[in-house]
């Protein structure tokens, strides 16, 4: 007798049995989002030849792209406040609650709004999380959907997001797009898309009005994106029809990879990480591709075709990191970090005092209120004006209240 037979057991038995599989599969699940959670902070996927968790969870465990990309963010969260793995283990939260749930909490949070979430529905936490942080309304439209496109129908939606705060900034870890076949050599492709890239669409079709009399949107997509994979290839590897005759003269910078190298070793790497693992598995990435010395510069290595190599960022990172010592890299990457921060913060400045000038105001005092801008240089150039000028309005009180205090002094 077949196992997945279960006509003949009784009702009782079943409906006991039924529960306590589902039982098993809760605790099964908290157990697996606990392991995916030590691997993804330890990086276990480097060295297994992964660019990220969501390439091992796909490749590896076999997981859906949506059962990965739910159970990574799950996971993620569950990291962070360690009551997810109970709340998921007996079953009063399920994984799509978690990932709603994840955005919103914080230490001081995290307990009430769990307890909140108990046992509710996906449509019954949405309903809590609108109530408790509610959003602005959606714009009103309406407009007319053909009445037959079965394919696109079918065509899954996501809705992407970030859960708690270590989301590699990988397309992989993403939520899944769809790019939906539907006959051999045939895909169904269906993007929202902004007024400006709608316009460019528009135009582009009026433009190749004498080769494509039909507008056919696929094949104007076909041309432009020919267009940008020249430009593409010419920016990353120096691709040309018509290469410079001689030798160029070397560049001063230790680091400079040629085009000439840079083009063969993109040829002979086929545009994929190289990085193997022990088992002798090859990286699948394509994307975010650096060439990387087989040598380290520091070390004597020199950009030749031979000392060049294709590596993800994750492994490039990963191999500077055998080479140099974790301790270091991290030390090196947070240098990197303070930079880019203090860069960003000097440029929210810079971007104001041109209008603080044009308002007649003297060049120190539009460096002095424009520094006021480093507090929050995320703000809009709007808001970062208007809080450049409050430093006036500081001053001025002060002004205020010293004369005042002046003028009583007998």
């Amino acid at each position: 007798m077949s196992t997945y037979s279960l006509s003949h057991v009784p009702d009782a038995a079943l409906a006991r049995d039924l529960a306590a599989a589902a039982a098993r599969d809760r605790a099964a699940t908290a157990n697996l989002l606990a392991h995916i959670a030590e691997f993804d902070a330890r990086k276990l996927y480097v060295p297994a030849a992964h660019p990220s968790m969501y390439s091992y969870c796909v490749h590896e465990l076999r997981l859906s792209e949506e059962a990965a990309f739910k159970r990574i963010h799950a996971a993620r969260a569950a990291r962070r406040f360690p009551a997810l793995f109970a709340a998921v283990a007996d079953g009063r939260l399920h994984l799509s609650a978690v990932v709603m749930l994840a955005p919103h909490l914080t230490p001081e949070s995290a307990e009430e709004l769990l307890a909140a979430a108990t046992h509710k529905s996906k449509s019954e936490i949405e309903q809590l999380l609108a109530a408790r942080f509610p959003q602005p309304d959606l714009p009103e439209h309406m407009g007319a959907i053909a009445a037959s496109q079965p394919a696109l129908a079918m065509v899954e939606q996501h809705a992407p997001g970030r859960v708690g705060q270590s989301v590699p900034e990988c397309a992989e870890d993403r939520a899944p797009q769809r790019l939906a076949p539907l006959s051999p050599q045939r895909y169904a492709l269906q993007v929202t898309v902004g007024q400006e890239t709608h316009d460019k669409l528009r135009y582009a079709q009026a433009l190749l009005g004498h080769q494509l009399p039909s507008g056919d949107l696929a094949r104007v997509l076909d041309k432009a994106l020919d267009v940008l994979i020249r430009q593409l290839e010419k920016r990353k590897f120096g691709a040309t029809e018509r290469p410079r005759r001689g030798r160029r003269r070397p560049s001063p910078n230790p680091r400079h990879i040629p085009a000439a190298v840079r083009s063969a070793v993109w040829e002979r790497d086929q545009g994929q990480c190289t990085f193997r693992s022990d088992s002798g598995r090859r990286c699948p990435a394509h994307t975010r591709l650096e060439y990387d010395h087989i040598h380290p510069v520091a070390r004597g290595g020199h950009a030749t075709v031979e000392g060049i190599r294709l590596r993800c960022r994750a492994h490039n990172q990963y191999d500077a990191e055998c080479a140099f010592g974790a301790g270091f890299m991290e030390r090196k990457r947070e240098q990197a970090r303070e930079a880019a921060a203090a860069a960003k913060r000097q440029q929210a400045i810079d971007e104001v005092i041109p209008y603080l000038k044009a308002l007649g105001l003297r060049a120190g005092e539009s460096q002095a209120a424009a520094a006021l801008c480093e507090r929050d240089p995320r703000a809009s150039l709007e808001q970062r004006v208007k809080l450049a000028l409050t430093y006036f309005a500081h001053r001025h009180c002060t002004r205020t209240k010293y004369v005042k205090a002046a003028a009583n002094t007998p």
